[in-house]
This record gives structure tokens, sequence and C-alpha cells, in this order.
């Protein structure tokens, strides 16, 4: 029987990773969400505390999925610190997907916007030269490098750690790495997601060089199908429209970039 992705599905944390101080990954087995498509997204259901959207994580056990999340509000800190052997509710996949290009590519991941880049680098083809951007604020911080070179090992590749301070890889931000790539060689395919300041620097940097970008927006959203408006970038609705949009599209969107809307849907500067 097929399931409805607008109904609940409870599901059970089989196996907890930390991945640096203030991340981790909760492990859980479900045969819809091993196979969501790069950039498709779930609502998570944290039981007593909210529910909140989440990047489904890719997972190296058939029929199994996961969540890293990153302990910030009140939700994400309530799923960061769910323990092995509870539940969780799960609903979806929503959302589209990356269009990717074959060729030469460049995936851009700051935080956990890392996620979508490493479902995406599952469906690269081995003849795809491939360069991973991992944006990070310290040493401590950085995560998934190992994964991403070990889902590489075929490819023409390479990864490419920045962090903020300069405790480890090169130091500074991303988008100027982002920047000094598009400048030096023709990308086929530019995909990003992570903080919207540095996909928004991504985003231009790509776009005005000519190249295929996408990017997946991280917005409010408290249903995830179209209804509550929360998740609005403009005219767009992140959950039913995207979260996945291109360069063409979001040059002419006034909000990315610039503006975001709080909790109370009250449009703030960045």
């Amino acid at each position: 029987m097929q399931r409805n992705s607008n109904h609940t599905t409870i599901v059970t944390i089989e196996k907890v990773v930390d991945e640096t101080p203030t991340v981790r990954t909760l492990y859980f087995s479900d045969d819809v969400m091993s196979n969501v498509l790069p950039g498709q997204f779930a609502m998570v259901w944290i039981p007593g505390i909210n529910e909140l959207p989440m990047s489904v994580m890719i997972s190296n056990e058939s029929g199994k999925a996961a969540f890293t999340v990153r302990k910030h509000g009140l939700a994400s800190t309530g799923l960061f610190n769910i323990k092995t052997g509870e539940k969780i509710g799960v609903r979806g996949p929503y959302g589209n997907a990356f269009d990717i290009k074959p060729g030469k590519l460049l995936l851009v991941g700051g935080g956990t916007g890392l996620v979508p880049m490493m479902r995406l680098l599952t469906h690269v083809k081995p003849t795809d030269d491939v360069t991973v951007l991992i944006g990070a604020k310290s040493k401590d911080e950085v995560f998934f490098e190992t994964l991403a070179n070990e889902l590489l090992k075929n490819n023409s590749h390479k990864v490419i750690v920045c962090t903020d301070d300069g405790s480890y890889g090169e130091k500074g931000f991303v988008t100027d790495v982002v920047e000094k790539l598009v400048n030096e060689s023709h990308f086929d395919g530019v995909y990003t997601c992570g903080p919207e300041k540095m996909m928004y620097k991504t985003v231009q940097s790509a776009h005005t060089k000519g190249i295929f970008v996408q990017a997946s927006l991280e917005r409010m959203m408290k249903c995830g199908v179209g209804i509550c408006g929360s998740c609005c970038v403009g005219e767009d609705l992140a959950c039913k429209d995207g979260t996945i949009f291109d360069g063409n599209h979001l040059s002419q969107n006034k909000e990315f970039g610039h503006t975001h809307r709080n909790k109370a849907g009250i449009l703030e500067d960045y």
C-alpha cells in the first residue's frame, strides 16, 4: 500500500552519531525516506515540542535514512537530544529536486546544508569531475569531509574545507573560494545549500558567469504543504515552489539574500 506523504509515520531512532560538539545524525528505518531525491525534505515531529523541516541524510544501509541536526532553537535542540530507542514522527517527502548536470560540478555546503549535498553526490556519474566546498566556523565544527571523499572515490574530485578562523583548511568564507573557482574555471553546474547569505553570494558568483546554479532555500516552515505561507520568499513558497530554485529565478527575487521572515511572519533584514 502506497504511503500518504501527508500522514505522519512514527519511526524509532536506531543509531545516533555525534558529528561535532553541536551536530548529530540520527538514523532510522524508512524505505520511503531512504529513497528521496537530492533536495527533497521531510517534516519532522519531535513529540511534545514542535515540528520542523529537515533535509534527509543518506545512510550506507539499505532502507535506512537519517536527519543531521545542529542544536540551535527549541525544536532543533529537542531533536538533537533524542536518544536511541526513542520515537519521532516523519511526513513527506516534499519539494522538488536538484537538476544534476553532467560534467564539471561545484557543490557548496555550509553547516547542515551539507546534507542535501551528500545525497546529491550519490547521484553524480563516475565521469563527472566534482569539487565540494565545505564551510565551517572552526576545525571542531567540520563534518562530512571524509564521507564526501568516500562517495567520490571513483570520480575525479576535490574536497576543500574552509573555516572562518583558519583553524583547518583554507581560512575565510567559503564564498571567497567560490568566487576564485568560477573565475578560474568553467563549471557545468553549481549547487548550494546553507546560510542564505552564503547561498546568495554563491548564486551571484555563478549566475554572473553564465553558469547554471541552483540553491536549496532554508526558510521558516510550519506546514510544508503551502498552507501557512511562513516560507514565502517574495512570491514564492519555498515548500511548494522549491526548495530548489535556479539562478535565473533567484536573480529576480528581491527578498532572497536580503530579508527573511521571523516566527511571527514579520519581514526582517539579514
